[in-house]
């Protein structure tokens, strides 16, 4: 009996943290930490042709968002939390410099433990980047999102993409593959930006014009992605 108690306020902890997770004063290493993580994601997502998104998609892609280790814990009542970057096409068709933005939601079920996962979301249009400018953006309420295909399976996969604004996908334990996130929040981190461009009250509209500056790592983040989605 003891042991169990001592399981369940473990995990209960563990929710507790993950609750705080974006509640500390963002600092500059921090989102270059950040940065860097989504390179990483980036590049061991797409070595594999077979199983990476297609890269018909982002080519074609207006947006694309990149969330390292999305933390999910249950116990009763669960939880994710996660945070990244978001990235738009600039006026020249390239890549701006990212935002910052996290991720969170919750679930019902019995499963006890955590797990952590890169999130990848692809959006097709402008539409849902304004959108998720204003304020807290709900996958599935104020933009429909699917489980987007991967490696060649594009033609299989029309439905899907006609119907879609978002197209989300998943890395856990070196598994990727599309994953349904509806219900999932979107918000702009407005701190993170503040500290890792180092401008008081830096908008979303400066960071992806390019006048609010291009730290060394947002530009190897552009050229990253640039590879994979000319």
């Amino acid at each position: 009996m003891l042991k169990r108690t001592n399981k369940i306020l473990q995990v209960i902890t563990m929710l507790v943290a993950l609750a705080l997770l974006g509640s500390g004063v963002a600092t500059a290493s921090d989102q270059e930490n950040t940065v860097n993580q989504a390179i990483s994601v980036l590049d061991k997502i797409m070595e594999i042709p077979e199983s990476a998104i297609p890269p018909s998609l982002l080519s074609n892609a207006y947006g694309i968002a990149i969330i390292p280790g999305v933390i999910k814990g249950a116990f009763i009542l669960g939880g994710r939390y996660g945070e990244g970057v978001l990235m738009v096409r600039d006026s020249g068709g390239g890549w701006s410099n990212p935002t910052f933005l996290s991720i969170g939601g919750g679930s019902f079920g019995w499963q006890i433990g955590g797990q952590s996962t890169d999130v990848i979301l692809v959006f097709k249009s402008q539409r849902s980047i304004e959108d998720i400018k204003k304020g807290k953006f709900t996958l599935g309420a104020d933009a429909a999102v699917a489980a987007g295909p991967v490696g060649r399976r594009v033609e299989g996969a029309t439905d899907v993409m006609l119907k879609a604004e978002i197209l989300s996908y998943s890395r856990s334990r070196g598994f990727f593959a599309g994953v349904s996130l509806e219900g999932s929040v979107l918000n702009i981190l407005w701190e993170d930006n503040t500290a890792y461009y180092g401008r008081d009250s830096v908008t979303v509209e400066d960071i992806f014009a390019g006048r609010a500056g291009s730290p060394a790592s947002a530009a190897t983040l552009r050229r990253t992605l640039g590879n994979y989605a000319p």
